[in-house]
């Protein structure tokens, strides 16, 4: 769907000026001549292409219209019908723009999954494909309720993901802060009552006091590099491939996160694969599809090393293992599947398997991060008070009463 900028006339001979959204020209000159309007010329406006609308559409609302198009669907409500009834119901503005467009090109000659492939922003490359196979083998309101399933899905994750990351950068912060606060406000004023007893210092408590001069004069270097370093790292992964490429790598290798990712990762592509295998899509566009939804290039180039040895005639599971990307229990599965016939079952089981072992890591992992700040913090003030307790205990052991 384009927008066109045309000049017309109408009945009476006026000329008339206006915007319109068509499919391409002739489309345009139907909608006019709907409107009782003769084309005369034209001009499509690049800059202003209605997939635009896709934009602030989150995934609960795309979860909600599979919802009501699989129950209109299923119900034998024809797909123009039914989305003119989701049109006049949704709420949410931009969807029901989106909708609008959809029955627009669906009236211009377009199937569901072509009109849902004019917005990128909304229905991925992933769903328009899934639609498109429910709509040659018969199947859409099946293959809607494997879309909704897999929407729900990735929306744990996402929630998954996002604890992951928060408690690390929460712990980070509140470390930081505290440090910041020590050794630039409380460190100075002790360090100045120590200085007047005009005693021989020891080791930690000179030691503190270094540590906190220094936070004193460079405390900017300590708030600069890290923002320095991460808008470095996010300008290199816009314009850096092979960056990108050692960043995702070394992203899978960080100690804990690294493993907990890589379940993620894995268990989004087996879903995928699942669902667009059931659905009646080759083996090698289910790998296809899978890269896209990765969202790491690691992995992304082992599903691509993987497709072209299947392409040259290799077994799924062996391809997967001569990657030495993926875990043992997914390869194992795959060839159970293989053996069995039943491909799409093994894979559900590692997509069962890995969410219940992400969503333990998880909760394991955010038990272990309030002890360890609290161990932290602890032994960091501990230490200020030995540093400034020691002296001042020692100075009263001098004094004779």
């Amino acid at each position: 769907m384009e927008v066109y900028r045309y000049k017309a006339m109408n009945a009476r001979g006026r000329i008339m000026q206006g915007k319109v959204d068509a499919i391409n020209p002739a489309d345009l000159e139907v909608r006019l001549s709907r409107m009782g309007l003769d084309l005369i010329n034209f001009r499509e406006l690049k800059s202003k292409n209605v997939r635009a609308a896709g934009h602030g559409i989150k995934r609960v609302d795309i979860i909600t219209f599979c919802f009501h198009l699989e129950h209109l669907v299923r119900s034998g409500v024809p797909i123009l019908e039914g989305l003119a009834d989701l049109r006049d119901t949704i709420d949410h503005r931009r969807l029901r723009e989106v909708t609008a467009a959809m029955i627009e090109s669906i009236e211009g000659g377009k199937n569901l999954s072509g009109a849902m492939a004019d917005f990128p922003l909304v229905f991925s490359s992933v769903f328009v494909s899934l639609i498109r196979a429910g709509e040659q083998s018969g199947r859409l309101s099946e293959v809607l309720q494997k879309i909704i399933e897999n929407l729900k899905w990735q929306d744990e994750q996402a929630a998954h993901t996002k604890r992951l990351l928060f408690y690390p950068a929460v712990v980070g912060v509140v470390v930081t802060c505290v440090v910041f606060f020590l050794m630039l406000y409380v460190v100075p004023q002790l360090i100045t009552f120590l200085r007047t007893m005009g005693q021989t210092l020891p080791l930690q408590t000179r030691a503190l006091i270094a540590i906190s001069g220094f936070f004193s004069k460079w405390w900017y270097l300590f708030l600069g590099l890290p923002l320095l370093t991460a808008g470095g790292v996010w300008g290199l992964l816009r314009v850096n491939p092979r960056f990108v490429q050692r960043y995702d790598d070394f992203v899978l290798r960080i100690p804990l996160y690294g493993p907990i990712l890589k379940k993620i990762i894995v268990t989004r592509v087996c879903l995928v694969f699942s669902i667009m295998y059931t659905s009646g899509i080759t083996v090698l566009e289910c790998m296809r599809s899978g890269e896209e939804v990765a969202d790491n290039q690691a992995v992304r180039r082992a599903l691509r090393d993987a497709g072209r040895m299947i392409a040259d005639g290799g077994g799924i599971s062996a391809s997967f293992a001569a990657t030495g990307l993926f875990p043992p229990l997914v390869v194992r599965m795959l060839r159970v599947g293989e053996n069995t016939g039943a491909l799409d079952e093994a894979l559900n089981n590692v997509t069962y398997f890995f969410t219940r072992d992400v969503r333990d890591s998880v909760e394991r992992l955010q038990t272990l991060l309030l002890p360890a700040l609290t161990i932290v913090l602890g032994a960091l003030v501990l230490w200020i008070i030995a540093a400034v307790l020691g002296p001042i205990y020692d100075l009263f052991t001098k004094i004779k009463i």
